[in-house]
């Protein structure tokens, strides 16, 4: 049985226990006045969280690459050619308990956002330089989740024999102070990993041309 267990294991590609949904999103880069931008999207009416600030991005279709979604989705929001966006790289992710969340980072060298004309699930586009937010950090809250039963989960039966005590859940939220638009959640947390990336990057080269000068 061991050696049947070791075949089967050594065999197996591994992957997540839960069945967690997948989901991509695209962080455009344009060009505004000289100035690189960072695009956001405002939801429309028709798609969940209305109101709210995103990326372009959506769920993954079938046999569909995460890469491959955040380009699809962000042609079909913002209505631009493939062509016009060029993927620099795969930044880091968020992962839930029952989604993904990839992200890409992608330079929109020609997009006058003036002109564009997004379709339905995007009431508005807007930007903001990229430097701000390599100077402005965003302001962190904490938020407490807790876990509910249902009367007849099994879960919550047996726990309530064994006295379990089910614990709180403490998340921190990013929120970003804007003039005009709200910026907070997943949005914010992804912008804000970017600025950190690019930070670190740019220190670090700044410190090894320091160190070759001396």
């Amino acid at each position: 049985m061991i050696e049947h267990i070791k075949s089967v294991i050594a065999g197996h590609d591994p992957a997540s226990v839960t069945r967690q949904r997948k989901y991509a999103v695209l962080l455009p880069l344009v060009r505004v006045d000289d100035e690189l931008h960072i695009l956001f999207e405002i939801r429309s009416n028709i798609v969940s969280q209305p109101g709210e600030t995103s990326f372009p991005g959506g769920a993954l279709e079938e046999r569909e690459t995460y890469r491959e979604a955040a380009l699809r989705e962000t042609e079909e929001e913002l209505v631009l050619d493939r062509n016009e966006i060029s993927i620099l790289g795969e930044m880091d992710y968020i992962v839930k308990e029952d989604h993904v969340i990839k992200c890409f980072v992608g330079w929109l060298p020609d997009t006058d956002v003036s002109k564009l004309a997004p379709n339905e699930e995007v009431a508005d586009v807007f930007t903001i330089p990229l430097q701000y937010f390599l100077t402005n950090e965003p302001l962190y809250h904490n938020v407490q989740y807790e876990i509910e039963r249902t009367g007849d989960d099994p879960v919550k039966l047996d726990s309530d024999k064994q006295k379990y005590k089910w614990k709180t859940i403490d998340q921190q939220i990013p929120f970003y102070s804007l003039s005009d638009y709200y910026l907070w959640g997943y949005t914010a947390h992804l912008t804000h990993r970017f600025s950190e990336l690019i930070k670190n990057k740019t220190n670090q080269i700044n410190f090894e041309d320091d160190r070759n000068d001396k």
